[in-house]
């Protein structure tokens, strides 16, 4: 037996030693493998880039389904895999604020594509003066860092994404451009259904109560209003008058739909519903992350989805 039929016997007998010489897989078996290292920040994104990565692409998730990258801190084998990766996708505008340290401390020496890079932000829950129009207690005029919760600002997203890829891999760059324009199709067609879900409710019926602040593109896109006690991160701490100032608010002005997010305590909304009266919606919602995969928002177009029919579900049922 030569050399090379005893390494492949080892292999077959379960002990996984890897590629050890380019030269013995054929032409087939090479294309085959991802041509591209690729780490995303989060769930939501690694789904993203994984539809215009495609099978090209190997994409590593920092902060998986249900995970809060408000507050992540990287393990050892991840921030392996960021300084092995070719490609960091992040989202910018002040959502992972672990990224930069992360990157200088790993060496990373590839690419960082921050996929909210020509984006006009909006602002925390701050009104015209600057102040807090809430009253959570956060900082207002803070940039708001969850642009994906408008889909048009997505497609910002997908573009910024194969034009990382193509820099990375001049040679799929056709692909990834080709997966790219399928995909804005999709979302051209879940906004259209975003849209038309709401169209059916009066605006004054369209009030929300959520954990923390991660809804204000939605809102300024589809005409929700959404009020929470805590601001754009979950780090933030949800004051005792930030608190008692919603309960007056929803009480004054009938809101009925109260829920709580997949990331955030519960404990918070569960007080809020004590005080007003108000019984949390038994389906959450995913702000910051995806749900676990084979379930309903295991994908963006899929929690997008679902977010829009679990609001107009339960204001209907008012």
């Amino acid at each position: 037996m030569t050399s090379v039929q005893k390494v492949l016997s080892r292999t077959v007998s379960g002990v996984t030693l890897g590629v050890l010489v380019a030269g013995w897989l054929t032409p087939v078996q090479a294309a085959e493998l991802p041509a591209v290292k690729a780490v995303a920040s989060f769930s939501i994104l690694g789904d993203v880039v994984r539809r215009v990565g495609g099978e090209r692409v190997a994409v590593a998730v920092l902060v998986g389904p249900g995970g809060d990258a408000h507050v992540f801190q990287p393990k050892p084998a991840q921030a392996k895999q960021v300084g092995q990766a070719q490609v960091v996708f992040s989202n910018g505008l002040g959502f992972e604020g672990w990224i930069s340290r992360l990157l200088k401390t790993t060496q990373f020496k590839g690419q960082h594509v921050v996929v909210s890079q020509g984006i006009q932000p909006l602002k925390g829950a701050g009104d015209a003066h600057g102040h807090d129009k809430h009253g959570h207690g956060h900082k207002a005029g803070a940039a708001d860092p969850h642009a994906w919760q408008n889909v048009a600002n997505v497609r910002t997203y997908v573009a910024n994404i194969a034009q990382g890829l193509c820099a990375a891999d001049a040679t799929g760059c056709d692909g990834y451009r080709r997966n790219a324009s399928a995909y804005t199709q999709e979302l051209q067609q879940l906004e259209q259904d975003i849209r038309s879900a709401w169209e059916a409710i009066p605006a004054p019926q369209r009030l929300v109560i959520t954990s923390h602040d991660a809804f204000g593109y939605y809102a300024d896109t589809y005409g929700v209003r959404f009020l929470s006690p805590q601001g754009v991160s979950t780090e933030s701490e949800a004051s005792a008058q930030g608190v008692a100032r919603l309960v007056r608010q929803i009480k004054k002005e009938g809101a009925k739909a109260l829920f709580v997010e997949s990331i955030s305590d519960p404990r918070l909304i569960e007080q809020i519903a004590r005080e007003t009266g108000l019984r949390p919606a038994k389906e959450g919602l995913y702000s910051d992350s995806l749900s676990a995969p084979g379930t309903e928002a295991d994908s963006y177009i899929g929690m997008m989805r679902y977010n829009t029919r679990v609001l107009t579900s339960a204001i209907r049922a008012q």
